[in-house]
């Protein structure tokens, strides 16, 4: 399997939910709003032998010609958007699912980022995303779901076309999930915003904006150490330095 992040930058996000780009040669942390915290915004694009897969959506911004930057980041890598097969939601927040629909300015609607995808989204996750709106979900940028025969909504635990399994977890948002990707011997990890980070797997960190903090570092703690045994390869969000982990 071919593993390809798709960095959409650096950004600083604090209480009010605003993510604001971050250069990391030239700006300083200390100069942003007390309690900020600096994360990279990067979904990752997986080729298996049968699919090209989006795991998470980004932001959604658009490049000053307006194509979407994370169909550009595609492009860059050698991948045409059009040929995403698969694209894979841990869960709604707006820094993952920006790039879920694009708004067309001239016909003044949404459609689909990815037309050739079927979207695996988490049914509860869903309606709960929807009620309960601003400012960690953005209703208008993925409501499109609930519209489009593009959609598998999932429920609870599952596997998807025998190679991919997803899980349930909650303690980041309600109905968060995650995802393992088996092929040819390697285990890829996903682990969303319950794992987002290197540094957060190897200590005991509890966040308070996880809906569950306890229940997240838990979790980081019991896959942290699996993951070294059986010799998985991690993915993290919102890692700066460091997206991807192998044992």
């Amino acid at each position: 399997m071919t593993i390809i992040p798709l960095s959409e930058g650096a950004f600083t996000i604090d209480s009010t939910k605003k993510f604001i780009p971050f250069n990391t040669a030239t700006d300083d942390l200390q100069q942003r709003p007390v309690g900020s915290l600096l994360v990279e915004i990067q979904p990752f694009c997986i080729v298996t032998s049968k699919d090209i897969l989006l795991i998470d959506a980004g932001l959604g911004f658009s490049n000053p010609d307006g194509s979407l930057q994370i169909h550009q980041n595609l492009m860059d890598n050698g991948i045409n958007p059009m040929d995403v097969t698969k694209v894979l939601m841990s869960h709604l927040h707006k820094d993952h699912s920006g790039g879920v629909s694009k708004e067309d300015k001239i016909l003044g609607h949404k459609f689909i980022s990815f037309p050739n995808a079927q979207y695996y989204v988490n049914r509860d996750e869903f309606d709960f995303a929807m009620a309960k709106g601003k400012p960690s979900y953005t209703p208008d940028e993925f409501e499109i779901l609930g519209n489009t025969d593009k959609v598998i909504f999932t429920k609870g635990d599952g596997v998807i076309d025998g190679y991919i399994n997803y899980k349930v977890t909650g303690a980041h948002s309600p109905y968060h999930q995650i995802f393992f990707i088996e092929e040819d011997g390697e285990k890829i990890f996903f682990g969303g915003d319950v794992a987002p980070q290197l540094q957060q797997m190897k200590s005991r960190f509890i966040a308070k904006y996880d809906y569950d903090g306890k229940l997240c570092m838990e979790l980081r703690q019991q896959w942290w150490q699996q993951g070294q045994d059986e010799k998985w390869t991690f993915l993290f969000y919102h890692d700066i330095k460091t997206p991807v982990v192998k044992f």
